[in-house]
């Protein structure tokens, strides 16, 4: 039920809030923002209130996305240079899908009252929500046979080919007047050269910290018996 519950949320609710906040004007996209954060947490409350969870796990997930707003603000001077998507890849991998995407949209969203909250809130928390969520679903469970390349790798792969792009569907949302090809084409190429170096950041992240990150929260899991289904 959770799984699909979080399926629901990512892959009906939430793209269909970001359509119909495109509609919105002026300082209503808070409405947005709030409806995302809404369909957001469901899941993970319906997921956490069944196994009855202890409140050293919910510590545990506001910890990891404050340490991800952190990573984030640590590199503002370098705004395309964004090592929050690589700590975000790693709670999904050591916690599993639903706390990787409750980690990043929690993250993105501390970390925007740094760097202002708008209209591109929802997709950014869309965006690495996602990156949680999927490294989640592919690494979880089988983490330990893969060596620190493969996660850098796909983290790489990742950001360049999905978070990146949705990233720039955003700013093609939220800034252009009139919608032609050539104007889309325009925003894409600009945003190219942008999300290769998030794709660096993201890739040298996991490439460095990813081991020993993974480690000590999974001798944390393994010590108080968290985030685990029975």
């Amino acid at each position: 039920k959770s799984v699909f519950l979080s399926l629901l949320s990512i892959f009906v609710l939430i793209p269909a809030t970001l359509f119909l906040g495109t509609k919105l004007s002026g300082r209503q996209y808070y409405l947005t923002i709030t409806l995302i954060i809404i369909e957001v947490m469901l899941p993970f409350f319906c997921l956490f209130e069944a196994r009855k969870p202890q409140p050293r796990e919910l510590v545990t997930i506001a910890v990891m996305a404050a340490l991800a707003a952190a990573s984030r603000a640590a590199f503002a001077f370098l705004p395309s240079f964004k090592p929050i998507t690589g700590i975000i890849m790693i709670c999904g991998m050591a916690f599993g899908a639903e706390v990787g995407f409750l980690t990043g949209a929690l993250g993105i969203f501390a970390s925007n009252f740094l760097f202002s909250q708008g209209p591109w809130t929802p997709w950014q928390m869309l965006a690495y929500g996602l990156a949680g969520f999927i490294s989640g679903l592919i690494f979880h469970k089988r983490k330990e046979k893969f060596k620190p390349l493969v996660p850098a790798v796909f983290g790489f792969m990742l950001v360049l080919l999905l978070i990146g792009p949705i990233l720039d569907c955003c700013t093609v949302f939220t800034s252009l007047t009139t919608f032609s090809w050539p104007a889309v084409a325009f925003v894409f190429a600009q945003g190219f050269p942008l999300n290769v170096s998030h794709a660096v950041a993201t890739a040298l992240t996991l490439f460095i910290f990813g081991k020993p990150l993974l480690e000590k929260l999974e001798r944390l899991q393994t010590k108080y018996g968290m985030m685990q289904r029975e």
